[in-house]
């Protein structure tokens, strides 16, 4: 389908359009979608319609699309009969085991390798270790808030979620708090597409890529030499399973820590002000208990859906509710979808602080593969939004944010907003 510019009156047109599109044609996974806003209505008429459907030749090619929650969280749970490996094809509808850009991580691993690799750096997310941050992140917090000009527009994306984000993943790698936000321009390159307003060119992308992973061979190589830190690299260099990895294995796992914990944390800060905007009686709720931010992290990150999806390909002719998907096909599990699935949140597209099966998300994913970093990334919205209601009366939108051009990251460019005391 050739979509047009992204104006209003194109988006109205194209809901209209899509009540009378025949299901074949129907190709969600168009990143002009995703920035319309507009891939729901596409996600909810197949879940209702074709919750197992076929693409024959979509703007990433053949693909099969799986929107309920019961068949993604079976899926996710079958990793004979649907791959993560990399050299399978990868995590993301655009991933290949033949691009220069993409490259091996444990998330994009299949067990036992997959098994190894994490164990590695789980340590870094243990209970402990995440306790131990919380007054780091709380501190963060303070200082980004008391920072921010009251009355006047800015860009929350930048100046909150950015920033907070950019701070925590710095101190997870071990990287120089002064230069954090080198890494957030790294993780937008890395899930950028050439020519959608980060980068031009492909070899622009993959010069900057290159720079990113030169800087963290020189940690790499330091931490080989002084052993014994409790970052993330001193870890991947000092475990028995990974201090011998190969670089391309290094350097994607570098892609999958930079990109893991920047878009989930960074796209459910931006989203809750897009969410408390758009249902002011809920924000009226947080301000008389502001006990309900515990609650307030998980729904955000199920109602955001901060990546829209991953990726596995079958290993084997497979049924999925009985449809027959072949060998090496392509199988796009939609988060975003299975979080709007009528049949598991109810009143699912509206956001409630006090919705009682929220952490049912499939946000970070599960089985294996579900996110080592979730708690860590529930902390930093529960805490900024503590801080928040300490310091701040109000907050609106101070115009209409801007979506990512992008089918994998679901979140936000820029969000203007206006605060008061």
């Amino acid at each position: 389908m050739d979509l047009a510019p992204p104006l209003a009156s194109d988006a109205r047109d194209l809901e209209t359009a899509l009540r009378d599109l025949p299901i074949d044609r129907i190709d969600v996974a168009q990143p002009r979608l995703f920035e319309l806003g507009l891939a729901e209505p596409y996600l909810e008429r197949l879940r209702r319609e074709a919750p197992v459907h076929h693409c024959r030749d979509g703007v990433f090619g053949s693909y099969w699309s799986i929107t309920r929650h019961a068949e993604i969280s079976a899926i996710e749970l079958d990793t004979e009969r649907f791959s993560s490996d990399h050299f399978n094809g990868g995590i993301t509808i655009r991933s290949s085991a033949t691009d220069e850009e993409f490259l091996p991580s444990f998330i994009a691993m299949d067990p036992p390798a997959h098994t190894a690799q994490r164990r590695v750096v789980a340590p870094a997310f243990a209970p402990r270790q995440v306790s131990l941050i919380a007054d780091q992140v709380r501190a963060w917090s303070q200082e980004i808030l008391d920072g921010l000009p009251i009355g006047e527009t800015f860009d929350w994306a930048d100046r909150v979620s950015m920033e907070l984000t950019a701070r925590t993943l710095a101190w997870l790698l071990g990287y120089p708090q002064e230069r954090a936000r080198d890494l957030i321009h790294w993780s937008n390159v890395m899930v950028s597409m050439p020519g959608a307003g980060v980068v031009a060119t492909q070899e622009e992308k993959l010069r900057i890529m290159r720079e990113c992973f030169g800087t963290f061979e020189a940690m790499w190589q330091r931490r080989l030499a002084e052993p014994g830190g409790d970052d993330l690299i001193s870890m991947l260099a000092g475990g028995a399973e990974t201090r011998d990895m190969s670089r391309p294995l290094f350097y994607g796992n570098i892609v999958l820590l930079i990109v893991g914990g920047n878009d989930t944390t960074r796209n459910s800060l931006s989203g809750s002000v897009v969410a408390l905007d758009r249902y002011p009686r809920e924000f009226a709720r947080l301000r008389a208990d502001p006990s309900l931010t515990r609650n307030l992290a998980s729904e955000i990150i199920r109602w955001q859906t901060p990546l829209a999806h991953m990726r596995r390909t079958t290993t084997c002719d497979v049924e999925v509710d009985g449809q027959m998907i072949p060998a090496g096909e392509k199988v796009v599990l939609w988060y975003l979808s299975a979080n709007r699935d009528e049949t598991v949140f109810e009143d699912a597209g509206r956001f409630m602080l006090d919705r009682p099966n929220a952490r049912r998300h499939l946000s970070f994913g599960t089985g294996i593969h579900r996110c080592i970093g979730a708690r860590l990334a529930e902390l930093q919205v529960e805490i900024l939004w503590q801080e928040f209601l300490a310091r701040f009366r109000t907050i609106e939108l101070a115009g209409e944010p801007q979506r990512t051009f992008s089918t994998f990251v679901n979140g936000y460019t820029t969000v203007p907003v206006r605060i008061s005391r």
